[in-house]
């Protein structure tokens, strides 16, 4: 922190840190290089600022946003001081254990935010391009809200070969292209001009019999089946109009934003988390069973009932719930899962989730491990896991990229991720909306497109909104 604790303006912020930017350039002239911190962050508390806001307005890439579920903890970030990387192929064993060891390298308490592919052995479609395997960045400005207060910040990052003057005017170039004014609000959504589906519904009902068969004949118990919606617009637009406009800003929800370069995004408004890690102490849970409140026309307490009365909700639930406590005995001791299934009650619909908690073995008190047990959870993959996989890759007709992975933030000590459900790609003109169903014994193929055709209602509900 650069100036006590009196919040500024963001153009006030922006001179104090291009001020302590030269300073630390003019303290480190005579300095021995070898001396230098690698990573360097100056801080500076602002007033209240709309944060989503604020990156609308920026045109440095790559822009991204974070926000976690309790909402007392959001970044806005653009432009890289460093990155967390790998652009191959192979299984995701491998991408996780390259993920560690490159976090394993990062000072502490630092944290990068980005995202995985579902499934890094799958051939991608071109719309991809920009999403590799993992990609994680620490923004090079980052506009932040944590224990009740803004922060305007930038991270100076050397190398041991980096020239601190060049590093230095990176950044102070950056900070001086920060837009404060333009609100946003002239930002428009252009005429949809078409809607298709990826299957389309007939090739859906096929595709769906073949995964129930894989019970009887597979030993499969289940698979999440999920269905590519393609809005095809007039012409190419900002994908931040979609976090700007979402419609129920109370939802216990995450919100992830991953714009590497300008109108080619990828987002989730996702209930699910994955995990939370705090040293060896991991939080967890199982989500899983759908309810829409549209459909049974009910209220929260309606669906409650729906869900907890549900013997196929009740039995894709458990599913998850059984097979993450098993999988958590391998790498955890003093797992406490909750005895009642709860619910997650969202604006269109209802989860059944119970939570857990656990404490890592000391030999797997790293992020590698945690994600190569808990991804894919059943609840995007299927039971059993590696088969699962398999499935998915022969019958869905697209590749998920980014979809339904592990997305969010890590540093060595600590890590968050939700699951990239209720998620869509933003490339130019077009938006590849995201959305799946859990298959079990029992399943109705028709029920299931209605659900995958819910989950994506808030998102669509923004293409008609009048910004």
């Amino acid at each position: 922190m650069i100036n006590g604790i009196e919040p500024l303006s963001i153009e006030e912020a922006v001179s104090c840190l291009i001020s302590a930017l030269y300073l630390h350039r003019e303290e480190r002239t005579s300095t021995d290089k070898r001396n230098q911190a690698r990573l360097v962050t100056f801080s500076q508390p602002v007033q209240p600022t709309a944060i989503p806001g604020w990156l609308c307005r920026q045109t440095v890439y790559p822009r991204l946003f974070w926000m976690n579920r309790e909402q007392d903890f959001s970044v806005a970030g653009i432009g890289i001081a460093d990155t967390i990387k790998f652009e191959g192929s192979g299984n995701n064993s491998d991408s996780f254990r390259k993920f560690g060891l490159s976090v394993a390298d990062k000072e502490p308490g630092t944290r990068y935010f980005g995202g995985f592919r579902f499934n890094n052995t799958e051939k991608q479609d071109p719309a991809w391009q920009e999403f590799t395997s993992f990609s994680f960045v620490l923004p090079l400005v980052q506009l932040s809200f944590e224990n009740n207060t803004f922060m305007l910040s930038c991270h100076l990052w050397l190398e041991c070969d980096d020239d601190l003057q060049s590093k230095i005017s990176a950044i102070t170039d950056v900070l001086g292209r920060v837009v404060n004014s333009d609100d946003g609000s002239a930002m428009k959504m252009p005429e949809l001009q078409n809607t298709s589906y990826n299957p389309d519904e007939k090739s859906w009902m096929e595709l769906c019999q073949k995964a129930i068969q894989t019970f009887e004949t597979d030993g499969m118990e289940k698979i999440m089946l999920a269905r590519q919606t393609v809005l095809e617009f007039s012409r190419s637009f900002s994908p931040l109009f979609f976090l700007l406009n979402y419609p129920y800003p109370k939802n216990a929800i995450y919100r992830f934003y991953f714009e590497p370069a300008a109108n080619n995004a990828f987002f989730s408004f996702s209930p699910e988390r994955l995990y939370r890690r705090e040293g060896n102490i991991l939080l967890t849970e199982a989500l899983a069973g759908t309810c829409s409140k549209e459909s049974i026309n009910g209220d929260d307490r309606h669906a409650s009932e729906t869900l907890l009365n549900s013997e196929k909700d009740i039995r894709e639930h458990n599913f998850v719930r059984e097979m993450i406590y098993n999988e958590l005995l391998k790498i955890c001791n003093d797992i406490a899962m909750d005895d009642n299934v709860q619910v997650l009650q969202l604006h269109r619909l209802a989860h059944l989730y119970t939570r857990c908690s656990a404490r890592l073995k000391p030999e797997f008190e790293h992020d590698s491990a945690v994600l190569n047990l808990l991804h894919p959870t059943p609840a995007v993959g299927g039971v059993p896991k590696a088969p699962a996989m398999e499935h998915i890759m022969e019958l869905e007709p697209f590749s998920r990229g980014w979809y339904a992975a592990p997305v969010g933030w890590v540093s060595r000590d600590a890590a968050e991720f939700c699951v990239a459900i209720r998620s869509a790609l933003v490339n130019g003109r077009f938006a590849y909306l995201y959305s799946g169903a859990g298959l079990v014994k029992g399943s109705d193929p028709f029920s299931e497109w209605e659900e995958v055709e819910q989950k994506i209602g808030d998102i669509l509900a923004i293409t008609r909104q009048e910004a």
